[in-house]
């Protein structure tokens, strides 16, 4: 389903994120992880965009969510995911994560984004009006008017090399 335009800024952020999840799961494929270089990344990524995008849903898109008794479920369910995946950046950027580690990162983050993708952005298209979604569309630009609007561009550590 075509993606509402209310909903754009946040899936683009979606895709920055699952850019960095394929980047660093090549990585670890490859046994080729500079754990300071990917940690300072992480780091970047959450302050310039992730924190902000995380308070957006949970100011704007969430309530709008729950206001729907089928989607209260999902709503907990994701804020219980943010909480998590909150401390994940943390010990990420104080580089306290182990390879698994940054493979359980790289696994929770992208599902995280696939379900709010595929579950509470399609079945928002379903059950909110258009009013409702311009008031949440202009509820999303005020709280993400401090985001980065730029993908964060890989260092020399992080960036992918062409397989040989």
């Amino acid at each position: 389903m075509l993606r509402d335009k209310n909903l754009v800024p946040l899936s683009r952020q979606h895709q920055h994120a699952l850019a960095l999840c394929v980047r660093l799961d090549r990585a670890l494929q490859g046994g080729e992880v500079d754990g300071k270089a990917w940690s300072e990344e992480i780091r970047q990524i959450f302050a310039q965009e992730v924190a902000t995008h995380f308070a957006a849903e949970e100011k704007v898109v969430f309530p709008a969510a729950a206001a729907f008794p089928g989607l209260h479920p999902l709503v907990e369910e994701l804020l219980a995911e943010h909480a998590n995946l909150r401390d994940l950046f943390t010990r990420a950027t104080a580089a306290t994560l182990d390879v698994n580690s940054l493979r359980s990162f790289v696994n929770q983050l992208s599902s995280h984004i696939r379900k709010e993708e595929r579950q509470l952005f399609e079945e928002l298209q379903q059950v909110m009006t258009a009013a409702e979604f311009t008031r949440v569309g202009k509820a999303l630009e005020d709280a993400l008017a401090d985001a980065s609007t730029s993908c964060i561009l890989p260092n020399e550590a992080t960036r992918l090399r062409p397989r040989t």
